[in-house]
This record gives structure tokens, sequence and C-alpha cells, in this order.
């Protein structure tokens, strides 16, 4: 009994470990998807360089996150800094692909009952499909912070994507069927992306300014291909909500003007808001229902 207790904690450290070790190689290479695809370069060729000097990043100098601290954030040819976004990135891919672990398939290993009513097996298809689903909200987040668009890759292939993923793993959309779940992932694709294209609509005739990038509609309706109308709701709710926190801050620090139109990128805040959803979403809905039904 207790060798066996031990071999499932060794297996499910040693998962831990594999699950934030990806999560940082993949940001590495988001890395690169970030700086290179707004500048409609190659992510495959040249081979990481430094881009104050152009001298070939080695190996051993490439290795995520550690490669930064053995450096100092500094290029090891020309001295100069390297921005420190770059570990940020890495360390929140670690981190995001490591909780989604420990959400998803860390019971397995614990001999817990598997959370929202996944199957066993199924933890096995949810852990990569969040995986996925974190990978293309850093690169398109990041993107939008620096050159304020999202790109096709993202929105167009979340949308392409979230429909039979949701039919593969239907507890993507609290279901247990899957042509029941495929049928929730339409409507949640048509939701998020006709109600907010409408929002955006209405608020640019308002402001008599484009108050929104189409990007943000695309995203919108990947994300509800992948988790449904009732995300949908919820993620504009809590982005929105974040958004006019952000947007206080600014007004009282001087870099926006109340009643003005300021330019925000608006896609971090939809991931924020669908991150979210992905960890205390349902948990947060059915406690408003009830502590609704019990004020009635």
């Amino acid at each position: 009994m207790w060798y066996t207790i031990r071999m499932d904690i060794y297996y499910f450290v040693v998962f831990a470990c594999f699950a934030f070790g990806l999560g940082c190689c993949v940001a590495s290479f988001l890395n690169v998807c970030i700086w290179r695809l707004p500048r409609e370069e190659s992510v495959a060729w040249p081979p990481s360089h430094c881009p104050n000097c152009n001298a070939r990043i080695r190996w051993y100098q490439n290795i995520p996150v550690l490669s930064w601290l053995a450096l100092r954030g500094r290029c090891a040819n020309c001295h100069q800094p390297i921005s420190a976004r770059y570990l940020v990135v890495e360390l929140l891919g670690g981190v995001l692909f490591l909780v989604a672990y420990f959400q998803w398939a860390a019971g397995f290993f614990l001999r817990m009952p598997p959370p929202l009513g996944l199957h066993p097996l199924a933890c096995v298809w949810a852990v990569p499909a969040c995986w996925l689903v974190f990978s293309g909200l850093i690169l398109g987040s990041f993107i939008d912070l620096d050159h304020f668009y999202l790109p096709d890759r993202v929105t167009i292939g979340g949308m392409l994507l979230g429909v039979p993923i949701s039919f593969g793993v239907p507890e993507f959309q609290g279901e247990t069927q899957r042509l029941t779940a495929l049928y929730w992932s339409l409507g949640g694709l048509a939701a998020g992306f006709l109600g907010l294209w409408a929002l955006s609509w209405l608020a640019t005739k308002a402001f008599k300014k484009e108050a929104m990038g189409f990007g943000d509609v695309k995203l919108l309706g990947a994300i509800g291909a992948f988790f449904g109308p009732v995300a949908v709701l919820f993620t504009v709710v809590v982005s929105s909500f974040v958004g006019a926190l952000v947007g206080g801050v600014l007004i009282l620090r001087g870099k926006a003007k109340l009643g003005g139109l300021t330019a925000v990128p608006y896609g971090p805040f939809l991931a924020l808001g669908v991150l979210v959803w992905m960890f205390w979403g349902p948990r947060i809905v059915n406690w408003y229902l009830h502590l609704h039904a019990f004020t009635r």
C-alpha cells in the first residue's frame, strides 16, 4: 500500500514538472511568434537571434526561464538588456499549463474524483485542449498589447477548432453527450460573434469612432465555440468590469480623460475573462444563481 502511494505521488510530481516545463517551452516559442508574426517574418528561419546585434542565440542560451536568469536579462554578445517580458511570458505559460494539470488531471494520479464530472480518460484530452487555448490566448493578448490587433491564427483558428474540440470533450460545454455539446458550441460561436459585433456596432455609433476591433469579435466567437454561450456572457461581464477598473486607474493617473475614448486593447481583457471562466466560471455562476434564489 505504501509503495502504491509513493508511486502515485512520484507520477504526480513527474507530470507536474513536465506540465510546467512544457508550458515554459511553448511560451518560449510564442515569444518568437509575438515578435515575428506582426512583422510578417518566418517563425522558423532565421534561428533565434538578438534583435539588437543579430548575434545567433545558442541552444544553451535559449533555455526557457533559466537562460534569462543566468544572463541576468542581457544579451551574451552585446550585453544589451533583454526585455523582462520574455521571462514573464515563459513563466505565464508554465504556470497556466501547470494549473490546468492540477485542475483537470492531477486527481488521476492521487486517486481523487475528476472535476466537472469528467470521465478519467476525458482528462487525457481536456488538458492538452486547455493548453492549446492558453497558447492562443497568450499569443493573441501580447500581440494585441503591442500592435492593437488579434491575429487570425488565434481568432479564426479558435472558431474552427473550438467546435470539434467541444465535440471531443463535451465537458467543456458542461455536457456529457457529444451531440448536445456540439449544439452548444455552435450556439456559443454564433452568440459570441454576433453578440459582440452588435455591441461593437452600437458603441461605434454612440462614440462616432471605432470602439472595438473586429478581432475582438472573432475572439469572442472562438470563446463561444470552445465553452458555449454562458461562457460568452460571463467573459463579457468580467472583461468589461476589469476594463472599467483599468480605465479608472488610467483616468486617476492622467493617462485618459473622463468621457473620452482612449485606445486600449480589449483582447487581453477577454483573455482574462475566459481564464476566469475556465477555472472558476461555472462555480461562480452557480453561486450567483443560488444567491439570487435565496434573496428572492
